[in-house]
Order: structure tokens, then C-alpha cells, then sequence
């Protein structure tokens, strides 16, 4: 399961890198797996320090911290 999330964490941040900051909504539209993987992927790449999400109305925003 953890190679998995890995692989789905290096989709979102190529995703994001190409598209620029998304919804959340938007991105699970955009790749083709499943939502609960994108969160746990997500949730990996923000604890890292990755990305920055950001709580907009019923959905969540996601931009690249691009200064790492």
C-alpha cells in the first residue's frame, strides 16, 4: 500500500506542477484513481510539506510549495 501512495503522491505533484493549483474536486477528476488513494497521497505530501491545502467552501484548494 505505501508504494502505491508514493506512486499516486508523484502523480498529484506532476498534476499540480503542469495545472498549477487545483480543487480537490478538480483533481480527482483529473487522475484516474481513486479518491481514498488521492487522500492518503495527499495527506503524505502535506505532512511533508509539499503541498499547502487550504479549506474554500465545500472543497479544498491545493497548490506546490514550490520554494523547497
Amino acid at each position: 500500500m505505501i508504494i502505491e501512495i508514493g506512486i499516486v503522491a508523484g502523480e498529484i505533484w506532476h498534476y499540480l506542477d503542469l495545472h498549477g493549483d487545483v480543487s480537490l474536486s478538480v483533481l480527482v477528476r483529473g487522475l484516474d484513481r481513486s479518491r481514498d488513494n488521492l487522500l492518503l497521497s495527499l495527506g503524505w505530501l502535506a505532512r511533508e510539506g509539499h503541498v499547502i491545502l487550504q479549506k474554500t467552501g465545500d472543497d479544498f484548494s491545493i497548490m506546490l510549495r514550490k520554494n523547497l
